[in-house]
């Protein structure tokens, strides 16, 4: 599976699997060491939460290592036509927003972030600016003219 991916996010992805790697590693072991050393580990509360941590961790780290791994770098290549990468400025019942369309994993709509798979971030790609697109939701079709796009 691909992750579209901006560089920067990349490189938050980077540095949190090395911290997760490291630092975070290195926590849970001596966690675990100093559980063990209290005897029982059958009834033993601090030991199971540190496994459970542990278990995160590593669930986190396979993640990560698969999204870096698999990551395409969103290239901004200026075709006039909204594509992932693109900054799209858009007027909807005269009110103008501005939203840029990421990959899923970095999707953050109320920041203006959204996906090239949601049903608005579907609407936008390959439209010019100019053109209207339409978005079907649960109120009925909505329609946003394309003003400028980046």
């Amino acid at each position: 599976m691909d992750y579209h991916l901006s560089p920067e996010r990349l490189e938050d992805l980077k540095k949190e699997l090395i911290e997760l790697k490291t630092v975070k590693r290195a926590g849970i072991a001596e966690r675990l060491k100093r559980a063990k050393e209290l005897g029982d580990l059958s009834e033993n509360a601090e030991y199971m939460e540190a496994r459970e941590e542990q278990n995160q961790i590593e669930t986190r780290i396979v993640e990560l290592e698969d999204m870096v791994k698999n990551a395409v770098v969103i290239k901004h290549a200026a075709s006039g036509k909204v594509q992932i990468g693109s900054t799209v400025e858009v007027e909807k019942d005269g009110q103008k927003m501005t939203f840029s369309i990421v990959g899923p994993n970095e999707a953050d709509p109320p920041s203006g972030k959204i996906s090239n798979e949601s049903p608005l971030g579907k609407t936008f790609l390959e439209k010019k600016a100019g053109e209207t697109a339409k978005a079907k939701t649960p109120s009925g079709e909505v329609s946003y003219k394309i003003l400028s796009i980046k």
